[in-house]
C-alpha cells in the first residue's frame, strides 16, 4: 500500500510528496527502493519526516499496534492524519477527536478507501431499510491481522442506523461458528492466501435473499479514494470517520 501511494502522490499534479516512513526501507531512496522517480529517502518512523518542516497531511497504513502513535505524532505536529489502518476502536476515536481540539486540525479515518466499497455500504444501508434481516462475509489475505475488518464493522453499523428495528437473530450467535455480533450483526472473517479484499453482504426475507458484493483485486484500486481524502484533507478541522462522509 505504501508503494502505491508513493506513486499515486507523485503522479497527482496538485500533491507533492515531502517525505515517506518504512522502517523495512530505512534510509534508502525510494527511486532505488521502490523503482519510482523520486530523490526522497525514507525514513524509520513518522516523526524522522515531519521533523523536516510543515507538513499538511499525512498517509497512514500501518500496523494496529502503532496506528495510534503515528496519528498522535501527526496531529501535534498540526498534520492531518488521512489513515487506512483499521481497527480503530470506538475509544481511539474519542481521544482522536480530543487531539483536534488540542491542535486544531482534523482527520479521516477510512476503513475502506476503494469507492466501490463506499458504494457497497450505501447501499447496504439503503436495503436495510426494508430486508433488515443481514449477515456479512468479508474476505482478505492471510496477513491481515485484525478480524472482523474495519470495512465490516463500518457496513455493520451503517445498517444498524439505517433499519427501524434489529430482527431476531438466527440461530446461536454465541456459537463461535458463527462469527462475531456487531450491532446485532453477524460477521464471518475469512484469511487467505490470494485474496485482496473482499466483502459479501447478504440479506434475507420471506422467500427471497439479496447479495451485495464488492471485490479488490489489485491494491491500486484504493488510490483515487487516499487521493480524494488528501484533497480534502486540506484546512480539516473536524474528524472525519468513513470515506461515504466526503464522497
Amino acid at each position: 500500500m505504501g508503494r502505491e501511494v508513493v506513486q499515486a502522490v507523485l503522479e497527482a499534479d496538485d500533491l507533492i510528496l515531502s517525505g515517506a516512513a518504512d522502517p523495512v526501507f530505512e534510509n534508502r531512496i525510494i527511486s532505488e527502493a521502490l523503482g519510482l522517480d523520486s530523490p526522497i529517502r525514507i525514513e524509520s518512523n513518522l516523526g524522522g519526516v515531519l521533523e523536516f518542516g510543515k507538513i499538511d497531511s499525512v498517509v497512514v497504513f500501518s500496523l494496529p499496534a502503532v496506528v495510534m502513535d503515528d496519528i498522535r505524532t501527526a496531529m501535534n505536529a498540526g498534520a492531518v492524519p488521512v489513515v487506512g489502518t483499521t481497527g480503530i476502536t470506538p475509544e481511539n476515536l474519542d481521544e482522536i477527536r480530543e487531539l483536534a481540539k488540542k491542535n486544531g486540525v482534523g482527520a479521516i479515518i477510512a476503513p475502506n478507501f476503494a469507492i466501490g466499497a463506499i458504494l457497497m455500504m450505501r447501499t447496504a444501508s439503503e436495503i436495510a431499510k426494508y430486508l433488515p434481516a443481514v449477515e456479512i462475509i468479508e474476505l482478505h489475505h492471510d496477513k491481515k491481522l485484525d478480524s472482523p475488518s474495519g470495512t465490516s464493522i463500518k457496513t455493520a453499523e451503517m445498517i444498524a442506523a439505517a433499519r427501524d428495528c434489529a430482527p431476531k437473530s438466527a440461530g446461536n450467535t454465541s456459537d463461535a461458528a458463527r462469527g462475531e455480533t456487531v450491532q446485532g450483526i453477524q460477521i464471518h472473517s475469512v484469511r487467505l492466501p490470494g485474496l485482496i479484499a473482499h466483502q459479501e453482504v447478504i440479506f434475507g426475507g420471506p422467500g427471497q435473499t439479496l447479495t451485495i458484493r464488492h471485490d479488490s483485486y489489485d491494491r491500486k484500486g484504493f488510490m483515487p479514494g487516499v487521493l480524494l481524502a488528501l484533497r480534502k484533507s486540506r484546512g480539516l478541522k473536524d474528524v472525519i470517520y468513513g470515506l461515504e462522509n466526503i464522497i
